[in-house]
Formats: C-alpha cells, structure tokens, sequence
C-alpha cells in the first residue's frame, strides 16, 4: 500500500500519506505505526535498533538531531563546544523540564540509583573514566545512551561496548 491508498492508517483510519508534522512533540506508542512515522523517527529507530513504532518522544529525538556532532569542550555549554555534564543539564532542562546539577558528581550524588535493567528515556549513566564519577550521559532506548564524548563530540553509544561496560558505575534518576 501506498500513500494515500485506501487502507487502515493509525487507529483504522484512512491511509492519508500524511507524516506526523513537527507540531506533535509527543506521540503515544498506541497512536503510531510505522506508516505515519517521521523520517527522524525512521532515523533513530534504526540508530537505536528499535522500532519505529517506539520512537514516541519527538522532542528527545529532534533534542539530539540538533546536538548530534557537536564537539566536546570542557566547561563548555553550547552548540559551539559542550562537556558531559552540561549536556546532560541541557537536555533534561529542553526534553524533560528538569532542572539538574551541573557536575557529573552532583548529578551521581543527587540522583535516585536504580538498577541498569530498570533504565527508562531520560535516566542517567555514569562512568568512571578517570577516577570517581567523570562522565555521564542520558539513557535513550535499547541500551543506547546520547553524551559528549571527549572524542567525538555528542554521540549515541551503547552500554554493552566494552569501554562503557568496563567504565560503567550506575544509573540514576532525577
């Protein structure tokens, strides 16, 4: 089926062709399917190895389109160069309407600990990469986190690679 096709679209409607435009911030899991879904949901369901289906929060997503790439400056807060922390700040402040401390190790000491198989959008992870709490990052989806990487800016990683497992001291919640 095609576009604009006779045929049941979200909640057996009519198949319109129409894309969820970007005035929907928040889409519910029962409202969407794979037709309607947007070409950033299509983007980060394949990133993120999920379906399109459960690529709901359209804020998150457009949040890390916007971020995605920019280059790691310690200390640093905006597009033009952004650490770990800040990032994390700025994003629970833009997607969540949370307000967190600024350093890793105010946000580690802050934060509720949950364990890593409970980790839902929005949750922290912490890493030791050089003594204590020094990094952090913002769990997505599927065991993918979104931070500033020192190397390559902000970035989508996997808990299961073998330098975060090694480096991973736990999760949080604000």
């Amino acid at each position: 089926m095609t576009p604009g096709e006779e045929g049941p679209g979200a909640n057996n409607s009519t198949n319109t062709g129409r894309l969820i435009g970007p005035g929907h911030s928040t889409l519910t899991g029962a409202g969407l399917n794979i037709e309607n879904g947007t070409e950033l949901q299509f983007k980060y369901a394949i990133l993120l190895d999920e379906n399109v289906e459960s690529m709901n929060n359209l804020a998150l997503l457009q949040f890390i389109e916007e971020w995605y790439g920019t280059k790691y400056r310690y200390g640093g807060s905006t597009k033009s160069g952004i650490d770990c922390s800040a990032f994390t700040c700025t994003l629970e402040s833009s997607v969540f309407g949370k307000s967190i401390p600024r350093t890793s190790h105010e946000q580690f000491e802050q934060s509720q600990k949950i364990d890593a198989e409970y980790l839902q959008p929005g949750d922290l992870v912490f890493f030791n990469t050089r003594g204590g709490v020094s990094h952090v990052g913002i769990y997505v989806s599927n065991n993918k986190f979104v931070h500033a990487s020192t190397s390559y800016g902000v970035i989508i990683s996997d808990l299961n690679e073998e330098y975060y497992k090694r480096r991973f001291i736990g999760a949080g919640r604000l």
